[in-house]
């Protein structure tokens, strides 16, 4: 039987998704939402919701102990862009909400654990092209550092205390749903937006940054898949390589210009460019694919697609 199911950090652009995919595969009475803040109209109505400062064990623990929550899904953080601004902020929020969760599924207040990492762990000295699992990581901003610090906190408890802690490191991701949280990777988001709107975009990135990305429904449903495996076949306790496609600005726009062909696009490329030339431009995952089966579904051209007629359908 299904057990009760807390989603920390609801309201972001991957726990609101992640919220109405775990209400619709199980119970909504089920799958607890949870934020610092209240969430759009839908999320709130599903389903029950609760204002949770993450940072704050003893709250994490009374809701976690209230509705008899058996896993949790940690989404709340500070992401690339942000964090740069509030170094400090960004990481006493990435890190002590993990510690506090880490921490429950070592007391055994908790079973299982999902915790996504990032692209970002990786740093200048990684290798660019088809980056291994295991590399190089030297990352150069708050939110990398804070990431493969996660990461090895998360190995360290899986090998130390037995925690069943589950984490991709995802790259960036893309949604008609949600917008983005202020990461380096938002350009590919908003794109879809202001061409529809303006016609045009100007781009905070370089024409020829290439890096990973994913289609929201992917990313979702890799966490799925992922947390339903057997623990015998989660060979990687810090966290698994994903992939699924890696383009340009310049690649992205072209693919907007064969449904739009009067869109246009300019570059003025700002401080999140020197985030994104400190990570991969393609990543390895073949570690995930061989462990728990993965395959995404999504390319550019259908991505493009599917962007562009649900966020026409919904102007």
């Amino acid at each position: 039987m299904q057990q009760n199911i807390l989603i920390i950090g609801a309201c972001g652009q991957i726990g609101t998704e992640l919220t109405f995919a775990l209400r619709q595969k199980y119970s909504a009475d089920q799958v607890i939402a949870s934020d610092i803040r209240e969430g759009n109209e839908e999320l709130m109505q599903t389903g029950p919701f609760e204002i949770l400062d993450a940072t704050d064990y003893d709250a994490l623990e009374e809701v976690i102990a209230y509705y008899e929550i058996a896993e949790v899904y940690l989404m709340a953080a500070m992401l690339s862009a942000t964090a740069e601004k509030f170094p400090e902020r960004a990481w006493n929020l990435n890190m002590n909400t993990l510690f506090n969760v880490l921490n429950l599924a070592k007391e055994k207040k908790i079973n299982k654990l999902f915790w996504p990492s990032s692209i970002a762990v990786f740093g200048p000295n990684t290798p660019k092209q088809d980056t291994p699992q295991n590399t190089i990581m030297e990352p150069s901003t708050v939110y990398g550092i804070s990431k493969q610090s996660g990461e090895r906190w998360c190995e360290y408890y899986h090998n130390k205390y037995g925690v069943d802690v589950r984490s991709l490191r995802y790259p960036g991701l893309i949604s008609w749903k949600t917008m983005p949280g202020g990461g380096t990777t938002d350009y590919a988001v908003e794109i879809y937006h202001q061409a529809l709107a303006e016609g045009s975009y100007t781009c905070f990135l370089k024409s020829d940054t290439k890096l990973p990305m994913m289609f929201m429904d992917d990313a979702i449903r890799a966490i799925l898949e992922l947390m339903e495996a057997e623990p015998e076949n989660i060979k990687i306790r810090s966290s698994y390589n994903l992939a699924a496609m890696s383009f340009t600005p310049a690649q992205m726009t072209k693919s907007i210009q064969e449904q739009l062909p009067d869109f246009t696009i300019t570059y003025e490329p700002d401080s999140r460019q020197e985030i994104a030339d400190s990570w991969p431009n393609s990543v390895e995952d073949s570690a995930a694919r061989n462990d728990w089966n993965w395959q995404h579904e999504f390319d550019l051209k259908n991505t493009t697609r599917i962007m562009l007629e649900n966020l026409k359908s919904n102007q």
